[in-house]
């Protein structure tokens, strides 16, 4: 019985060691030894890569073929060097520094040498390439960006690096890869699978077909087409009005959290950053590091938030219950806190404030005292700036948003860990009362901003915003279909909406109404401190706007954030009131505002840190008003939206 016990049991091992060398060397062998058989080539297949669509279906981002020339170096014979260079407009010293690189990279696996050929140039080397042994034509898809506007959004693809090949081993030396937008940010979706094909050459290096009869070969996938949440005529209405202008905006439906416009200016096209000059064209962008076109404002731009954070305020306020909405509270041109320190204001001397009337204001004395209130409400204020940073933070700021939008930043919402350095021992209210107006530590990006808005207008929560409204057979994750609360009561939120209101009715907003929208509201002006030569300078303040609208059922919140722009109403206000109108009416009623914007540049005062001109603070400076040629090319553009 052991004796055949023990046969068995060599019967079978016998036939797992013979399966299994079968299988390594017929199968497994086989697909393995196609990558190194120097007869057979190996062509990839590239998919095509998903399109991309606004809201309304409008289509945004295509594809174009592109050709590249690829070199496997050890399959290189001796060739005529200058003639192959003067087919590829290349010089013989590019020549070998390429050919050394590709070496480098690998003996074996394809390297791009030349990429994107004009369609001309690969129809007259297509005809040649037989007499390079080693080299090859590969067909891809280039992106072809259907429209001018929405570099920021859109993004762009260019070549891998070696960190992209050595994350994921889907990616060869040349594949093309999703950079900045929502090309990076849904790579994997857009991108497809590669298909592969074995071709058997001959001796003389020309194709006789496919290998096997394409047994191994494999089909390429196509990436999915996506729909954006962008609404193309309004990215293009505020790209115009930003025009000559730095600053981001951002306009987001809050019963969604879809965004609708996400502008960052100064901008540039983005089939600029497509083909053999995308290279050169990026570089320059790069480089230039005053007006920085490549840094997404909208995302990435921290900013003191100024007023609109006094909504904020006022908000936690009424939840500790530290205020009502009638209580009033005088402003004396401010208020006088501490031993010596005054805040001042403009609302003038003995002017008394309720809720409504200090929002419609803006008054730093009234949310002066809020302020103070709210942290001086527990037994110390160190307990009161927590409990303050948690209210605040429930709106999302002082984090990441966790979107899927592919850069940002956190912002900051400061609490008492925040101020321990500075404040190891003791801690009162009144050494951080700046927050009580928006400025002092608190940092917002625009996108917090808008964020923060939609959340007023839900009287009490959020949709993460987000910038992907269908995947071609997906579902959209949780995270972007599941309301998030805030910290404060639902009851709470109409008195401050109805101070919004009056700051259009009757506030520093009243000379941007709209004529059958009912608009609520926030003016802001930061002040600008930046060091030239070492030396703390102020600049022209910045100018800062939030809105929603209308007032019931609101269709859309937006924050506009225009650098060095004065104050809030003469850029950021006008512009807010202009994109809000053109989203619910599809028209322009107020030509007054458009034509001020358009005809307006900022250009003067970014130049001002560089030119030795002095900066008026107060906006006593005359604005710099732009060249009847570019204002009738601005008019054009206008009208190619209506």
């Amino acid at each position: 019985m052991r004796k055949l016990l023990l046969l068995l049991f060599v019967i079978i091992v016998g036939c797992v060691f013979t399966g299994r060398l079968l299988f390594l060397q017929i199968y497994k062998g086989v697909s393995a030894n196609l990558y190194d058989d120097n007869a057979i080539r190996k062509v990839f297949d590239y998919p095509k890569r998903g399109f991309v669509y606004d809201r309304n279906g409008k289509l945004l981002v295509s594809n174009q073929p592109s050709y590249d020339v690829m070199v496997i170096p050890r399959e290189v014979k001796p060739l005529d060097t200058l003639e192959f260079c003067s087919l590829l407009k290349i010089d013989k010293q590019t020549f070998i520094k390429k050919y050394d690189k590709a070496k480098r990279y690998s003996p074996r696996l394809p390297y791009v040498f030349v990429s994107h050929l004009s369609k001309e140039d690969y129809a007259i080397l297509q005809e040649k390439m037989r007499k390079y042994e080693g080299f090859y034509i590969q067909k891809r898809n280039l992106r072809k960006y259907e429209t001018t506007i929405g570099a920021n959004v859109l993004g762009d693809i260019g070549e891998v690096n070696d960190r992209n090949i050595k994350n994921d081993n889907y990616y060869q030396s040349g594949d093309l890869i999703g950079k900045q937008g929502i090309e990076a940010s849904y790579e994997k979706t857009l991108r497809g699978q590669k298909g592969i094909k074995f071709i058997q050459k001959d001796r003389h290096n020309r194709n006789l077909g496919s290998f096997k009869e394409g047994t191994y070969d494999t089909l390429p996938e196509a990436g999915k087409d996506i729909k954006t949440t962008i609404d193309a005529t309004l990215q293009a209405y505020g790209e115009l009005l930003m025009t000559n202008k730095r600053g981001g905006v951002i306009a987001i439906e809050p019963k969604t959290g879809e965004i609708l416009a996400m502008i960052s200016a100064p901008t540039y096209n983005p089939n600029s950053l497509v083909g053999r000059n995308r290279s050169k064209n990026y570089t320059k962008l790069y480089n230039d590091s005053i007006a920085k076109p490549l840094f997404n404002r909208s995302l990435q731009g921290v900013y003191e938030p100024g007023s609109p954070f006094k909504l904020m305020n006022a908000l936690i306020a009424l939840q500790e219950g530290v205020i009502s909405q009638e209580e009033k509270i005088t402003c004396y041109n401010g208020l006088k806190y501490g031993k010596r320190a005054f805040m001042k204001c403009h609302c003038g001397y003995g002017v008394k404030n309720n809720l409504t009337r200090g929002i419609q204001e803006s008054c730093n004395a009234y949310f002066g005292t809020v302020y103070k209130r709210i942290l001086d409400n527990y037994d110390n204020a160190s307990i009161g700036i927590d409990n303050w940073s948690k209210h605040a933070k429930s709106f999302g700021l002082g984090n990441f948003l966790n979107n899927d939008l592919y850069v940002g930043q956190k912002g900051r919402i400061p609490d008492r860990k925040f101020y321990s350095s500075v404040y190891p021992k003791r801690f009162y209210s009144t050494y951080t009362m700046s927050n009580a107006i928006g400025q002092g530590e608190v940092r917002t990006t625009p996108i917090q901003l808008a964020n923060m808005i939609a959340a007023i207008a839900n009287r009490g929560y959020y949709y993460t915003p987000h910038i992907i409204k269908e995947i071609e057979g997906e579902t959209l994750p949780d995270n972007f279909t599941i309301p998030k609360y805030t910290t404060i009561d639902k009851q709470h939120f109409d008195p401050v909406i109805e101070g919004m209101l009056k700051v259009y009715e009757k506030g520093t907003a009243k000379s941007l109404q709209i004529k059958d929208i009912e608009i609520v509201g926030k003016t802001g002006t930061v002040e600008n401190f930046v060091k030239i030569d070492s030396v703390k300078t102020q600049l022209t303040d910045h100018s800062i706007f939030v809105a929603f609208a209308p007032k019931n059922n609101p269709k859309i919140a937006i924050a506009v954030f225009v650098e060095n722009g004065y104050w809030g109403s003469r850029f950021a206000g006008k512009i807010t009131s202009l994109m809000i109108e053109k989203y619910l009416k599809g028209s322009i009623s107020r030509k007054d505002l458009e034509d001020w914007v358009l005809t307006h540049s900022l250009e003067n005062e970014y130049a001002k840190p560089y030119s030795g001109e002095p900066f008026k603070i107060n906006g006593q400076t005359q604005l710099q008003v732009v060249k009847p040629e570019e204002y009738y090319k601005l008019k054009k553009r206008l009208n190619q939206l209506d």
